[in-house]
């Protein structure tokens, strides 16, 4: 069975370059109008949503894009204008400016849907500023395992690094002859809620501080993560809290636990 992609607009003639593009990676278009956000499942599902529609207006989009995130859906904005930076991250950048644009979120919309690529592994290799082995995973997510990684690691250089078939796990193959096998899930971020337990606005003082401590510029911090400066500025102000995912992207940044940003000390 063929998957769609849900595309919300009232515009006519909207739908056809998405057909067109969706066609050529297996993909379906189901077409529907801005009052019918709310009205259907989106989990699971990706959908684009025309910002040129009238009925989304700036407070109407966020609403849209947001619901769809918060829902496990997969948003997707298509505009001819500038969007603000949180839609941009609610979308993780999905934003489809031109014809070109439009090609290369249609390829990636396959990877997007697939709820477990945060449980493979994208690239593993050994950090530029130690021992350490870094993780990417299909989702995104980065994350160091500090060395040694078990009672096996001797400490000696890593020298081959296999991934499996599956990518769901990873040979390190030591210096010494010894191997280590890591899986990709232990990386992967907790679906667990958690409290955080100081106020928005000493988390945000606190990542300032740190983010200072470590030289860098919120410019740079933004280059690092892929967060935009102005969000940033935000958390750092105390008018937004971030979750923990991205206070993880933040803090792995930085160079930090995300323990230590949200320590009181």
């Amino acid at each position: 069975m063929t998957e769609s992609v849900t595309l919300f607009s009232d515009r006519p003639g909207f739908a056809h370059p998405w057909r067109e593009a969706l066609d050529r990676h297996g993909f379906g278009v189901k077409l529907l109008g801005s009052d019918d956000v709310g009205r259907v499942g989106v989990r699971d599902l990706a959908c684009v949503f025309d910002a040129s529609t009238p009925a989304f207006d700036e407070d109407e989009l966020l609403t849209v894009v947001g619901y769809t995130r918060a829902a496990g859906g997969f948003p997707i904005v298509h505009t001819e204008g500038a969007i603000d930076d949180v839609v941009e991250e609610i979308c993780w950048g999905q934003i489809v400016r031109s014809d070109a644009d439009l090609e290369r979120v249609a390829a990636s919309i396959a990877r997007r849907i697939d709820r477990q690529r945060g449980r493979r592994f994208e690239f593993v290799t050994v950090s530029p500023s130690s021992g350490d082995v870094l993780a990417i995973l299909g989702d995104g997510h980065s994350a160091l395992a500090e060395r040694p990684l078990n009672d096996q690691d001797d400490g000696t250089d890593i020298v081959a690094i296999e991934l499996a078939d599956d990518a769901g796990s990873v040979t390190l193959e030591l210096e010494s002859g010894v191997q280590i096998q890591l899986q990709a899930a232990t990386f992967a971020p907790s679906d667990e809620v958690v409290d955080i337990p100081i106020s928005g606005e000493r988390l945000g003082q606190r990542l300032r501080q740190l983010r200072l401590e470590a030289g860098l510029t919120q410019a740079e911090l933004a280059k690092r993560t892929g967060i935009h400066r102005p969000n940033i500025a935000r958390v750092e102000a105390g008018r937004h809290t971030p979750s923990l995912e991205t206070l993880a992207r933040l803090a792995a940044a930085i160079g930090v636990p995300t323990t230590r940003v949200l320590s009181e000390g």
